[in-house]
């Protein structure tokens, strides 16, 4: 939600610093993420002035170049080489001289210094409008009028706008905050609480002047379970064209493009109060009515981005006596909107049933300002002011003759009562509250007290709260006033010991983490909820989608671990880290074949470049598959698992197994799926279940053992086998000999040559051996050397090398 601190202002008994702004903000539970400072012009055009071409000539060494002098009102003229086709003596032009910083549009600000331009000095910058930031217009210079005195600031020539601006993660439920007049009650109502009685500022006092000579149009809602209200103005006469600057400023700052003054207004109530409105053409709608229905499923409806949509059963529509003109609530049609053209207008502000709106938003796939607005609930009794105030500002702004208002409210709409005891509220909230105090800050927000008494409180919910239905709401919104920095810590907790296997699990978790945290790893932390276009089609109908989502980059519960890691490995990456060791413990989703839901905890691991940096003794090696099978085989060790193998299900994945359990997999991630999170280095990802590696490491035991009081001998042979054999086939040939007295094999060497023989390889085994009764003869060990030599021979057609 984006916030513009001089618009707030406006509805504010009296202004807040900033700063002090942004921790009231936080405090109420209208968490400030970011506060950051716009500019209608980057740098407010400073050091830019007007200037005159008096003399143009060739380049010497260059053909699309000229050199020009250029008068700025200083002791002599500038030397200035430019090479825009339409520079011309005579011109006045905006000249940026050595000092001045430039804020192009498309790339980073520029200061200008004294240069040499193929030989020829340049003494600053001929500019054009994109060059400083006035617009994305690079065809050439830009050109003044004749006018214009040399040497005044571009400054003076154009309205500089400066705002701050909040961005504030506002939870789903607070439709209330969804607008500049709903965050400045929620400041006033700290304010009152915290210091004196403040109250907002109405932005509801402005009203249209009727014109009797101007004959309404008829409503009529045919499904009034999906409209329950819906109110409109007939406007005759309107001149559509651009806004006024202070409203395109306004919305400018706020990320809202200016479009024209007729639909600009409507933007800025709905930043204002929360409520979306829809101006139609009015000469386009047949029979001077407008009717609020459901059309016929499959019905086909062209839409302002112009597509042709099927409509469901289901959608909502804003229709005249022929044919549907707008999906009610959500996007316009391209056959009834404002044109250039436009002199009548018909302004609707409506209140919609917010599943509605929902079910067809994600049914078109279709998330605009309006949906999510009418999605989470807008004030049922707001419609006709808010209407009233937008007809007064287009008559203000683009004239015209008003008619009197239509407003259709069949069953008007009782508020929710909602009874709180203050014992509960202690209860709840952990603090003790003296009842005037709660009352207090529920009537600063509107709500209004039905009932008192010593023990309990009854109100009456503000339409502008649709959020608000039990008791724990009301708690929420004391606390929330009285300020969420302000809740009491307790100076003693009263717990009971306890040992159950929930504790146990929690205890082998940060076994797991803090080992691998000794070994170098960073523990990260991502969104379950993430984007169904990582996903392919099949693996989709098993997803868990969200009816809620907050954006359209969110809107899937994650079926696998991968996809929100590579997202935080490429945010690395693009800030210049590319050694990535990290690991995760988070739950994924899945819907399953009988419909249900399905959540399961997993253990993630994420390998890419170096796990450590080139020091001068030693270059760093890449984390490679073996990296990730070595982290794989020493966590099973940490756990106590035995009889760890590897088997391949896919090209570069493997399954882990422990015994006859298969507790995850270890693979290379595939390049298209790098692609897409623009990740140029290899990725390894281990991904084990860990509520099947939580049974395991139950189902093992411990056993200790002293250490052997006598010496290990070690042996070391170089086998030399085919290309194509796996370091496993090794393995499985020394088990076959089943030696107590072998207690570690490490690869130390692997050598390749063709002197070895076509398609050989050279592999250097180190053997050691430990007895823990007696020390090891030399002829003991011949023996045991024999065996598993006489092993790979057979079972790996080895040749032992001399």
């Amino acid at each position: 939600m984006t916030i513009s601190y001089r618009w707030l202002c406006e509805y504010l008994p009296a202004p807040i610093p900033k700063e002090e702004l942004s921790t009231i903000l936080t405090s109420i539970g209208l968490e400030v993420e970011s506060l950051e400072m716009y500019e209608n012009f980057k740098g407010g055009l400073q050091g830019l002035v007007v200037g005159e071409v008096l003399e143009l000539i060739q380049h010497p060494n260059a053909d699309k170049l000229k050199l020009t002098k250029v008068n700025v009102g200083g002791n002599r003229p500038l030397n200035i080489v430019c090479g825009a086709s339409n520079v011309a003596a005579g011109q006045k032009v905006v000249v940026a001289q050595i000092g001045t910083t430039i804020y192009p549009k498309a790339s980073a600000p520029v200061t200008m210094k004294l240069a040499k331009i193929r030989g020829e000095e340049s003494e600053g910058m001929i500019c054009a409008e994109d060059e400083i930031g006035l617009s994305e217009d690079h065809a050439g210079i830009m050109v003044l009028d004749t006018a214009m005195k040399v040497g005044t600031p571009l400054a003076e020539l154009y309205d500089y706008y400066q705002d701050w601006i909040y961005e504030i993660g506002l939870t789903p439920n607070r439709m209330d905050a969804m607008s500049h007049y709903g965050v400045a009650k929620d400041v006033c109502a700290y304010l009152t609480y915290h210091t004196t009685k403040s109250d907002p500022i109405s932005p509801f006092k402005q009203v249209p002047t009727i014109d009797p000579s101007i004959v309404p149009f008829e409503v009529v809602i045919e499904n009034p379970e999906a409209c329950a209200r819906y109110s409109g103005i007939l406007i005759d006469g309107v001149k559509v064209g651009p806004s006024p600057i202070w409203l395109k400023n306004k919305l400018q700052a706020i990320g809202a493009r200016s479009i024209n003054n007729i639909v600009d207004i409507t933007n800025f109530i709905l930043h204002e109060t929360g409520q979306p409105l829809h101006a139609f053409d009015a000469a386009k709608i047949q029979g001077k009515k407008v009717v609020v229905k459901k059309c016929a499923p499959n019905s086909l409806f062209t839409t302002l981005d112009e597509k042709e949509r099927k409509l469901s059963a289901e959608d909502l529509m804003i229709c005249d006596i022929e044919k549907p003109m707008c999906i009610a609530g959500v996007f316009g049609g391209l056959h009834s909107g404002v044109s250039a053209t436009t002199n009548r207008i018909f302004l609707e502000s409506a209140w919609f049933e917010n599943i509605h709106i929902r079910k067809t938003s994600v049914y078109h796939g279709l998330r605009t300002d309006a949906a999510t607005r009418f999605e989470k609930g807008v004030d049922i009794a707001n419609t006709v002011k808010v209407l009233e105030k937008a007809a007064a500002m287009i008559q203000e702004i683009a004239g015209g003759k008003c008619s009197q208002v239509v407003d259709v409210y069949p069953n008007p709409a009782e508020k929710v009562k909602v009874a709180m005891t203050f014992a509960y509220l202690k209860k709840l909230s952990g603090k003790q509250y003296a009842s005037d105090k709660a009352v207090a800050i529920l009537t600063s927000l509107g709500f209004e007290i039905l009932h008192q008494d010593a023990d309990s409180i009854q109100v009456a919910v503000p339409y502008n709260k649709p959020d608000i239905s039990i008791a724990a709401d009301l708690v929420e919104e004391i606390v929330r006033i009285d300020g969420l920095d302000n809740i009491e810590i307790p100076t003693a907790i009263t717990i009971s010991p306890s040992v159950d296997l929930l504790e146990t699990k929690e205890q082998f978790k940060n076994k797991i983490a803090n080992y691998l945290v000794g070994r170098g790893y960073t523990e990260i932390l991502t969104n379950s909820i993430t984007n169904s276009k990582y996903y392919s089609a099949d693996q989709l109908e098993t997803t868990v989608k969200m009816l809620n989502s907050l954006s359209a980059d969110l809107d899937v519960m994650r079926p696998t671990m991968l996809e929100t890691g590579l997202e935080t490995i490429a945010y690395n990456n693009n800030r210049k880290n590319e050694s990535i060791s990290f690991f995760e413990m988070g739950k994924i989703y899945a819907k399953t074949a009988a419909g249900k839901y399905q959540e399961d905890e997993t253990l993630a691991i994420y390998l890419s470049g170096k796990q450590v940096q080139d020091s001068w003794r030693a270059k760093a090696a890449e984390q490679d598959f073996y990296v990730l099978k070595g982290i794989a085989l020493a966590l099973c060790e940490l756990l106590g698992l035995k009889k760890v193998n590897y088997n391949p299900i896919g090209h570069g994945q493997f399954e882990v197994i422990a015994g006859k359990t298969v507790l995850g997999t270890i693979e290379l991630v595939g390049a298209k799926k790098l692609a897409q999170f623009d990740i140029k280095q290899a990725v390894g990802f281990l991904n084990f279940d860990l509520s099947t590696l939580f049974n395991a490491y139950l189902s093992g035991s411990v056993k200790y053992q002293e250490i052997s009081k006598y010496p290990s001998v070690e042996r070391d042979l170089a086998l030399v086998i085919d290309e194509t054999i796996a370091y496993s086939a090794i393995e499985q040939a020394i088990k076959t000999v089943q030696l107590d007295a072998l207690k570690e094999t490490r690869v130390f060497d692997i050598f390749v040559s063709d002197k070895l023989g076509l398609n050989k390889k050279s592999v250097a085994i180190n053997f050691v051996f430990n007895a823990r009764s007696a020390t090891l003869t030399d002829t003991e060990i011949d023996g045991m050397m024999k065996k598993l030599i006489a092993a790979f021979e057979k079972n790996i057609q080895a040749e032992i090398r001399k």
